[in-house]
């Protein structure tokens, strides 16, 4: 999404926190800021109230900020989470998770809650946040935030004039305004004529855009990828409901050889 944002405007954001902030144009103006704390790390009251101040509202923070708490699905609370649940009762701010997972610890093959979405009050009603069930090859699972006012499922683009496909000798001979049928009309009627003229010979030199979408693959993401990765997420969905020592290997080895296949497919294409 922020790639097809090249225009947005990037903040580097003046604390000792390892923060970044950009603002897109949605349904109105956002600010996305990713956010992580080390887990080792101290980390000031005053270096997070000063990230906060720095944000334009309304805002939204994503990140792994290694902070547990029951109020995000945490068993117990440590110092980073009591300290994240102080952020938010300052400045007002809501939290989009719920008590869903969101990183897999593998040494100890446990699943925490430690990458947190938090809002402006006047996005809350707004978003939704789910969390993704692949890891896809991370240790940590995506969150997926949907902004309710905007429909995904619309693909349709109004088409385009490609206008270095055009033929620019037929549009010149096609708009041609009569300088008399101008001076005979009202203002009005004059720049109705002007308009009309200058689209239909457009529409008649220049070729459009179809207005739909078109998806780009990866071009070296072939059937044995797919295949390759189809046999990892089942391994990863077996070992998420069967959490065995023999599961969590199969897994291993079945991500393991589906990077592998990755690897290859990128040197070979």
């Amino acid at each position: 999404m922020v790639k097809s944002m090249a225009l947005a405007p990037q903040n580097q954001t003046q604390t000792q926190t390892q923060a970044v902030a950009i603002r897109i144009p949605m349904q109105s103006l956002v600010t996305l800021c990713s956010l992580y704390l080390p887990p080792n790390d101290r980390v000031s009251r005053t270096d997070l109230n000063n990230l906060i101040s720095q944000l334009p509202s309304p805002f939204i923070i994503l990140g792994d900020l290694n902070g547990h708490s029951p109020f995000w699905g945490s068993t117990d609370a440590n110092t980073r989470g009591l300290q994240i649940e102080q952020l938010l009762a300052d400045h007002n701010l809501c939290l989009l998770n719920s008590d869903e997972k969101t990183h897999f610890h593998l040494p100890t093959r446990t699943f925490h809650s430690v990458d947190l979405a938090i809002c402006s009050p006047f996005l809350l009603p707004f978003f939704n946040l789910t969390v993704d069930n692949d890891l896809y090859n991370s240790d940590h699972f995506p969150l997926i935030i949907t902004d309710n006012r905007h429909n995904p499922t619309n693909s349709y683009r109004p088409p385009k004039y490609v206008l270095n496909a055009a033929n620019w000798k037929k549009f010149t001979s096609l708009a041609n305004i009569n300088s008399e049928t101008i001076k005979s009309s009202s203002i009005e009627q004059a720049l109705s004529y002007i308009v009309k003229t200058i689209i239909e010979a457009a529409d008649s030199s220049i070729p459009k855009t179809s207005g739909k979408r078109r998806k780009q693959n990866k071009p070296w993401w072939n059937a044995d990828c797919q295949q390759a990765y189809k046999i990892q997420r089942k391994a990863w969905g077996i070992f998420r409901r069967y959490p065995t020592t023999q599961n969590f290997i199969n897994f291993k080895k079945s991500r393991a050889e589906s990077r592998k296949i990755q690897r290859r497919s990128r040197r070979a294409s």
